[in-house]
């Protein structure tokens, strides 16, 4: 079995240039990716502080030059509505970029907020999508399907890796595909949570680091009962089939919340590779965006 690990070298906090639409808002979600151009593109979900909002988020578009400082739209690229399928919210985007074409997996909220299954748009452009419907059905035995990982087959096929509700927890879904929106063939469940430890009882989709195509890492979200959040690694062999290394403590923990009943919460998003160095990019308590880089260390 590799002998890897992971640690982080350094953390900043993000950098919003917020637009007027997105005053008094919290930011989560931050999923980063290398625009053609050469620029970084940012999308986020923002949610309204306010406590009589009807919606859970929206999401909205941003660029940077530097991986910290974004310059943010002025309006959401998918916001919720008008159909009943994401009016209660659009959350958790996911960019994937084929050729010229983007497609945006996001989690959609319905009216009554009850609710939410994986969702997708797609377009020539970050500022030009269309929502298409949904990408990934949420079923009596796999509910809230939601947070999309995805990495393409040497096929070409589409691994679609997943967040969904089983018994009270969340847990991680996997599944095969012929195109974006499946079919899906399911695959057994890739990540399993182990009993006494700071991933007990939650666990949900982090981003993939593929640099090595033999041994994929997922920097994924493990939690407590209480909902305590930190994120930790795991790596898999080349199709994902099993699990060949894992974290035994978080790579990531959030600073204590000011009261017992706060917010706990770290939860990566994206990840990506720049001039050589990894950044992993996550949320911290629902509100604020970080930017850390991890060294690995140990077997290659």
């Amino acid at each position: 079995m590799p002998n890897i690990d992971f640690n982080v070298e350094a953390r900043e906090a993000l950098v919003i240039q917020r637009s007027e639409a997105l005053k008094d808002h919290d930011l989560m979600s931050p999923y980063v990716w290398a625009q053609p151009g050469g620029e970084l593109g940012l999308m986020l979900r923002a949610v309204p502080t306010d406590p009589e909002a009807t919606v859970t988020g929206a999401i909205f578009f941003g660029e940077s030059t530097d991986g910290i400082t974004f310059r943010m739209d002025e309006h959401p690229v998918i916001a919720p509505g008008p159909d009943a399928i994401d009016a209660g919210g659009c959350e958790d985007p996911t960019v994937v970029l084929i050729g010229d074409r983007y497609v945006i997996y996001y989690t959609g909220v319905a009216a009554d907020r009850s609710s939410g299954q994986l969702l997708y748009a797609d377009g020539p452009h970050p500022r030009q999508l269309h929502k298409r419907g949904i990408a990934l059905a949420s079923s009596k035995t796999e509910r809230n399907t939601k947070e999309a990982t995805v990495e393409r087959t040497a096929d070409d096929r589409w691994r679609l890796f997943y967040e969904y509700a089983r018994n009270g927890a969340s847990a991680i879904g996997l599944a095969l595909g012929d195109g974006v929106a499946g079919p899906w063939t399911e695959q057994p469940e890739p990540v399993l949570p182990r009993e006494d430890n700071w991933d007990k009882w939650h666990l949900s989709t982090g981003p993939l680091l593929t640099r090595d195509p033999d041994m994929p890492v997922m920097f994924y979200n493990g939690a407590t009962e209480d909902a305590r959040w930190r994120i930790g690694w795991v790596a898999f062999n080349r199709d994902c089939t099993r699990v060949v290394d894992r974290c035994v403590e978080p790579l990531i923990t959030p600073p204590p919340p000011s009261e017992r009943t706060g917010i706990d919460i770290a939860f990566a998003a994206s990840v990506i590779e720049r001039h050589g160095k990894v950044f992993l990019y996550y949320s911290l308590g629902d509100k604020v965006l970080y930017r850390s880089q991890i060294k690995q260390c140990g077997a290659k």
